[in-house]
């Protein structure tokens, strides 16, 4: 009664995701392609409730598991023919920033604080953390397919096959910063201090200026 086959619903208060289990219902009966939005903070369960005892510890959880099982059982289920059966979905959580706090005044600044600022990515955030940092900051659209490969040892994502590559990992040779570029994206990001040597993070651009021109080159 309230959404056309390629709507966007959005439920600020999604609790155990009543919405989302809707919605992929909703396409599975019309062959529809609605995608839905849920937001909900993780409020704990009580510890007395069947919930908690059954391991789910915050109503996100709860909402995340039951999303899983209403798309299996979906798909298990009578579907339109036109359906493309995508009962897939994200999810992603307000964090801080992926970078260290590095903004001190002169006076307050030691030899040890220039060791720990080589590296300026917090040691507990992950290469997935630091794509979806990517991602925003470039204003990329957060449900575009997103894949990985292994290439020449090093993990490398690929978000919508060349709107934008990624490589986080360290020592990263010239000879993959030359494969990357022959793949010619739109963008492609490094980590900053993720290069085998200082030659080869000031070729990097040169390389790419060489081999795909029109692609936006970037270090965080």
């Amino acid at each position: 009664m309230a959404t056309r086959r390629d709507s966007l619903v959005l439920d600020f208060f999604s609790g155990s995701g009543t919405t989302g289990h809707a919605v992929l219902a909703q396409n599975a009966e019309d062959g529809g392609n609605r995608k839905f939005i849920l937001s909900q903070i993780a409020e704990p369960t009580p510890a007395v409730s069947e919930a908690h005892k059954a391991g789910f510890s915050t109503i996100v959880e709860i909402t995340k598991e039951r999303i899983r099982r209403a798309g299996q059982k979906i798909l298990n289920g009578n579907c339109h023919p036109d359906w493309n059966r995508d009962v897939g979905f994200r999810v992603l959580k307000v964090d801080t920033s992926n970078m260290k706090e590095i903004y001190y005044r002169p006076d307050e600044l030691s030899q040890g604080d220039l060791l720990e600022a080589i590296d300026n990515v917090k040691p507990d955030r992950t290469s997935e953390d630091l794509l979806f940092q990517v991602l925003v900051d470039w204003g990329v659209d957060l449900t575009l397919p997103i894949h990985s490969e292994i290439l020449q040892g090093k993990t490398v994502f690929f978000v919508d096959d060349n709107a934008l590559m990624a490589c986080f990992d360290t020592d990263i040779s010239e000879e993959l910063v030359k494969e990357l570029a022959r793949h010619e994206p739109l963008r492609v990001v490094f980590r900053d201090n993720g290069f085998v040597s200082d030659a080869v993070k000031i070729n990097v651009e040169q390389i790419f200026r060489q081999l795909s021109p029109s692609t936006e080159v970037r270090s965080l």
